[in-house]
């Protein structure tokens, strides 16, 4: 199920959007289709727990994201999918990775709160062109990952 139309998969959005509950169900969705073990989640909580960055200032959200881009371009590089799931609010960083490598963004959005409203980002900016946008607030899990499968197909 190796697809190469894309190198990455990017999860973005605000806290609680889904990303990581999405990253998950894809990780194991192609794991099941493809068992060659090369896809892989960078997480944005993982991130910061591993490397002990607990900045929620613009520097550290930015030292964050860049850390997952680095990572995710060596594992491309290596032959690795990504799929990374930060919120990554800065348009700006998202570009600069989609100018490099293609990426299928994916900007999920809820209008529920879920818990973690103290991480919420004002500053956040919306994907502007060659992106899905799911509404997870009314959708299953499984018709969120469908959204995204249907396209990276």
């Amino acid at each position: 199920m190796d697809n190469k139309k894309y190198d990455a998969i990017w999860l973005t959005g605000q806290p609680a959007s889904g990303k990581t509950t999405l990253a998950n169900l894809l990780l194991k969705h192609f794991s099941h289709n493809s068992p060659n073990g090369n896809f892989f989640n960078i997480d944005g909580d993982d991130l910061r727990d591993l490397f002990q960055n607990k900045d929620y200032s613009k520097k550290g959200r930015y030292a964050n994201i860049r850390l997952g881009m680095s990572i995710a371009a060596y594992l491309i590089n290596k032959g690795k999918f990504p799929i990374i799931s930060l919120v990554s609010p800065y348009l700006e960083l998202r570009e600069e990775f989609k100018s490099k490598f293609n990426v299928l963004e994916v900007y999920l959005h809820t209008s529920e709160i879920r818990g973690r409203e103290d991480y919420f980002v004002a500053d956040y900016e919306k994907p502007q062109k060659n992106y899905i946008d799911i509404d997870t607030t009314n959708m299953t899990e499984k018709e969120s990952l469908n959204e995204i499968l249907n396209v990276y197909r």
